[in-house]
């Protein structure tokens, strides 16, 4: 109830930014609290849910198909994919997996025989398998190299799944030991995972579609993200433009936080014609170009021209990264004129509409084949496109910044803005008005001096 009732509050009251209501701020803290700080109020219910649905029962133990559900909207799980571990109760082992891999086999030492354990640790650490195994090692939605779509991107990729055959374990609902501590790299940390929780048994309909069964014992684990999680540091940031200013708003410096400023590559370095200088390393080091913000990311956002009754805004996503590229990427951007798109060119565009009276988000992403990859830095390590939207009457201006967006996210990671103080701002009257009266003299002059000759 108190989840409902900040979503209420944050929906009718305090949007966009009513700092003045100083009685919701305690409900607030209380649900970024409670989340764990992973409160994102873009996507307020976005989660990946893990289920364990047991189908059957074996002489030791049973079987169980795992399914993951990425319901976040616009946050995805990239290369090198995905990485799910947990503890067991008891002492359960893994016969065997299809679908997935744990990355250690463990101490199998005290089975005898031929007939040895996929896993014996008690703490397995799962991955997906890649594309491209046999077919007896593949299940449906496996073998995608651990990469998951999100929900408002691809619902229908945005899943994963494997099957696990458990021994020494619990042969009934009774008995199951449910595991326990799971932790979840997608594929570096940000997530937190609750603990497993026994819900209603998973129903399911025949190929036929005539006749429905039901998995024998199902459990959820959910998992949310937190950025705070990852780094102090934000790991994008938005620089700003206009026609109707020559300035150009840059990334704030250190942006990013300058801890690789050592590290750094120049753009006209020799180095980057070193073989391998691309590949990246285990450990996800980036390897940076040197500039101002030290952000792997750059979104830029210009404010391109002005119509009658619409206005266009160009966009350019650049990579500063040298060892990586991102494939599926998403740009969210908050503006209030989103609720009136009219196009957008060379994007993919999707509405987010988290609270119902509110539509002022939206996700832009690559169309597939296109420009759904976004290239490691260099003169390829860019994507840009341009949305035209219909101007509000009541809403609609150029002042005091009104034309850039709220906030901006890069593949679920929030973005550093500048300040406000130094958004490219509209010509102040006198300086217009001086500037139009020195065109005119211009022009008459011109005009005399042909007259008279």
């Amino acid at each position: 109830m108190v989840f409902k009732s900040a979503y209420q509050l944050w929906q009718n009251q305090c949007y966009p930014f009513s700092v003045l209501n100083l009685s919701i701020w305690p409900v607030l803290l209380l649900v970024f609290s409670q989340r764990s700080m992973a409160f994102d109020p873009l996507d307020p219910f976005g989660n990946i849910t893990i289920k364990w649905d047991v189908i059957s029962w074996t002489p030791d133990g049973y079987v169980a198909t795992v399914t993951m559900n990425n319901f976040q909207m616009y946050r995805h799980i990239m290369s090198p994919g995905w990485t799910l571990g947990w503890n067991w109760a008891k002492k359960e082992v893994i016969w065997s997996m299809v679908g997935a891999q744990t990355t250690e086999q463990g101490d199998c030492s005290k089975f005898k025989g031929g007939n040895m354990p996929h896993c014996c640790k008690r703490n397995p650490v799962v991955v997906d398998l890649l594309p491209g195994v046999p077919y007896n090692q593949q299940i449906s939605n496996c073998c995608k190299g651990g990469v998951v779509s999100s929900w408002g991107q691809d619902p229908s990729a945005a899943v994963s799944a494997f099957q696990v055959s458990v021994g020494l374990a619990g042969t009934s609902n009774k008995t199951v030991k449910l595991p326990k501590n799971f932790t979840l790299l997608a594929p570096g940390p940000g997530y937190t995972c609750g603990p497993a929780t026994i819900v209603p048994s998973t129903v399911y309909l025949t190929p036929d579609r005539r006749r429905k069964t039901q998995a024998l014992m199902t459990w959820n684990v959910t998992c949310t993200y937190s950025q705070f999680l990852v780094s102090r540091h934000p790991r994008c940031c938005v620089s700003f433009s206009s026609f109707y200013n020559q300035t150009i708003t840059p990334c704030p410096a250190c942006s990013c936080g300058c801890h690789n400023k050592d590290r750094c590559i120049k753009s006209d370095s020799k180095r980057l014609s070193t073989v391998g200088i691309n590949t990246p390393r285990k450990d996800n080091e980036p390897l940076l170009q040197c500039t101002r913000h030290m952000c792997p990311i750059r979104v830029h956002w210009h404010v391109k021209q002005n119509y009658k009754d619409y206005w266009r805004v160009k966009m350019a996503v650049t990579n500063f990264n040298y060892r990586l590229n991102y494939t599926q990427w998403t740009l969210v951007a908050q503006h209030p004129n989103l609720n009136n798109v009219t196009q957008v060119f060379s994007f993919d565009y999707k509405p987010l509409v988290p609270y119902r009276s509110i539509n002022d988000t939206g996700m832009f992403y690559g169309m597939k084949f296109y420009n759904d990859l976004l290239m490691e830095a260099g003169p390829f390590g860019n994507v840009q496109s341009e949305v035209l939207m219909q101007k509000d009457k009541n809403t609609f201006t150029f002042k005091q910044g009104w034309a850039f967006p709220r906030k901006v996210y890069f593949n679920g990671e929030e973005c550093m803005l500048p300040p406000p103080e130094a958004y490219p701002s509209l010509p102040n009257y006198a300086s217009t008005k001086s500037i139009i009266i020195s065109a005119m003299a211009a022009s008459l002059f011109w005009f005399l001096q042909l007259f008279i000759c």
